[in-house]
């Protein structure tokens, strides 16, 4: 820690989560300011959405697009009296309407995530050297990754301080070790304990006239693939009263809401089953094989995450992560969110998943999005089912929970209040929003 950043580290303050509930005015989003974002995320006319759509129905018609709005296939809203679609919603269209879909796939083929095509081989060896090895931890891959947040020119006055808050791997996970960092833009920089939620580098520079402010660092780390090779009546009963049961088994506004619907699905998805990985392998399934993957508004602009997901018929990673999290909990699972990236080979991208508590046996990590995608090895019980037992090793962890610290902390509004992948930047004239500044894993080498 240097000295300069002396002033910068002081206690932290008590992060609540939610979407204006939890009096922190770091994740309080204003009408205003949700307003203004979500005005960002629909910047799509009427007339984009027609050029978009007529190569695949030159027939288009009104009726035609108002039928999939109806459905929630097509993602638009009114601002300011005009109509508006989510930046996405064209793409979307087609992975969540079935019929869409063979449209889509009609004139560009039918193909599969790189990932997944990666991993049907790979899971196999994953399972064949856990079970030789009796190694919960297994065939480690070595990662040396460089990332950088660029803040556009001009949007600091120039001499200001910009303060940028970057994703970093946790030191706290057993599947990732050997954490070194090889470089840093900033001679100054701060990296946060591993008892902060969001793990991050934090550095700052002022800005200068013309030109955009660059953070940039390079760290290694080694990766290990996790899987537990158990059977359901593994599972212990759970200590009721413990805290692990009592905390990762309650709600958490706002996302983790036990609402009528959350509590009637959890019930029908779990009837006359005891087993608390047989609960979840039935949650899993019934979202991997109801939502389909696609292109994620803002979370900041979600007031209920899971229930969007039921409500609109598809999610991303964060959302079914998020869904699968609160069924588990009011199933009387312990389940807790986990993030950061993936990092396979032609799919690096930022990646939401979760863990699962089963006594005897401990956190489980569990990635319902990852089982999606996997009808090549539907038929092979251990391989379409690997990920309610562990994860591959292509994995960044920055997260243990959502909604939760910054160290240094952050002075104003986030820009993400639920996630930390791409970072978060302010100046003393506030929060920086994703629309000023870009931040991206730049090359990722495996060694």
């Amino acid at each position: 820690m240097r000295k300069a950043f002396a002033i910068l580290m002081s206690t932290l303050a008590i992060c609540a989560c939610g979407h204006s509930v939890s009096g922190d005015p770091t994740l309080d989003i204003t009408p205003e300011e949700c307003a203004a974002r979500i005005a960002i995320d629909f910047s799509r006319d009427s007339a984009y959405i027609v050029d978009y759509l007529k190569p695949y129905y030159p027939d288009l018609t009104e009726q035609q697009v108002a039928a999939w709005e109806a459905s929630k296939a097509l993602e638009g809203r009114v601002i300011d009296g005009q109509k508006r679609y989510f930046r996405n919603a064209g793409r979307n269209l087609f992975r969540i309407d079935p019929d869409a879909r063979k449209v889509f796939e009609a004139v560009n083929g039918v193909t599969r995530d790189v990932e997944d095509v990666y991993l049907d081989g790979y899971n196999r060896e994953v399972i064949a050297t856990v079970r030789a090895t009796g190694q919960n931890l297994v065939k480690p891959v070595n990662f040396v990754v460089k990332y950088s947040l660029t803040v556009k020119p001009d949007v600091v006055p120039a001499g200001e301080m910009v303060r940028a808050w970057m994703p970093f791997p946790r030191e706290d996970q057993n599947s990732q070790t050997e954490i070194q960092l090889l470089s840093t833009s900033e001679t100054d920089y701060i990296i946060a304990p591993d008892e902060v939620e969001h793990k991050s580098i934090y550095m700052e520079k002022k800005a200068e006239a013309g030109k955009p402010t660059v953070f940039s660092y390079a760290f290694s780390f080694t990766g290990y693939n996790e899987w537990y090779d158990f059977q359901p009546e593994d599972c212990k009963p759970y200590d009721t009263e413990s805290d692990i049961y009592k905390t990762y088994t309650a709600e958490r506004k706002s996302h983790i809401v036990f609402t009528d619907r959350i509590k009637a699905l959890a019930d029908s998805l779990t009837a006359g089953i005891e087993n608390p990985y047989l609960k979840v392998k039935s949650i899993y399934s019934w979202i991997v094989d109801s939502y389909p993957w696609a292109s994620a508004r803002e979370y900041s602009t979600l007031e209920n995450i899971p229930m969007y997901v039921l409500e609109n018929k598809h999610g991303d990673c964060g959302q079914v992560g998020l869904l699968l999290v609160t069924l588990c909990r009011c199933a009387g699972v312990p389940a807790r969110w986990q993030s950061g990236w993936m990092l396979h080979p032609g799919a690096v991208n930022m990646h939401d998943w979760s863990e699962v508590y089963y006594e005897g046996i401990g956190w489980v990590p569990t990635d319902v999005s990852f089982g999606r995608g996997r009808d090549a090895v539907r038929d092979i019980e251990d391989e379409y089912f690997f990920y309610t037992k562990g994860l591959d090793a292509y994995r960044l962890i920055c997260n243990s929970d959502y909604s939760g610290h910054f160290y240094p902390a952050k002075e104003f509004i986030r820009s993400e209040t639920v996630d930390f992948q791409r970072g978060e930047v302010e100046w003393a004239g506030g929060n920086l929003y994703f629309n000023q500044w870009s931040g991206w894993i730049d090359e990722v080498e495996y060694r």
